[in-house]
């Protein structure tokens, strides 16, 4: 399948979920990331869901994150609109965040982090595929950015749905995923 079929289709799926469903998902997800079997780093950028897309919230995600490991740092993304680039920006508890042109909040301030010491990044997805190829939301500001972070950087995704069997439009520019993690499985590519 092609990128835009299967973003079009998985958003309709995504939103087909009630509420109770994707409680008892997000819940799963939770589980079977525990099971993950990697050291926590330290250094982790994470992301805010895009909730009126349905996406998966990473905040427990996180949570579980600095349980296991409490020196960890939180990175978000910021998107330039001018350069069609993102950046990752450290964020507290006192960080204050905006609404972007896309619905998804962002800080406002922060310390501007070079993409080459994250550890961990949780990426935002639609769906993904068997070799852990994933279908974003069409604008390329993750692979982009994640060509920048280090090789060995760990790419974690979140999915309410199993894969489908391969996304027969990716290129070089497409960056393939680590792990993704569903309500009743861990991939790892």
């Amino acid at each position: 399948m092609i990128k835009k079929v299967i973003r079009t289709l998985y958003r309709e799926k995504r939103m087909q979920l009630t509420p109770g469903e994707k409680s008892r998902m997000d819940d799963l997800i939770l589980i079977q990331f525990q099971k993950l079997n990697i050291d926590i780093p330290a250094l982790i950028m994470t992301y805010a869901p895009l909730e009126r897309a349905g996406e998966f919230n990473v905040e427990p995600i996180t949570d579980y994150c600095y349980f296991k490991n409490p020196a960890q740092v939180l990175f978000y993304p910021v998107i330039s609109e001018q350069t069609g680039t993102m950046s990752c920006v450290v964020v507290n508890d006192f960080t204050q965040f905006a609404t972007n042109k896309y619905g998804i909040a962002e800080p406002v301030d922060g310390l501007d982090m070079f993409a080459d010491e994250i550890d961990l990044v949780l990426v935002p997805l639609l769906a993904f595929d068997k070799r852990g190829h994933r279908v974003g939301y069409g604008k390329g500001y993750y692979d982009r950015f994640l060509k920048t972070c280090r090789k060995d950087t760990v790419k974690i995704g979140f999915s309410y749905f199993d894969p489908v069997d391969k996304i027969t439009d990716t290129d070089s520019r497409d960056i393939r995923l680590n792990h993704c993690i569903t309500p009743h499985a861990v991939y790892t590519f």
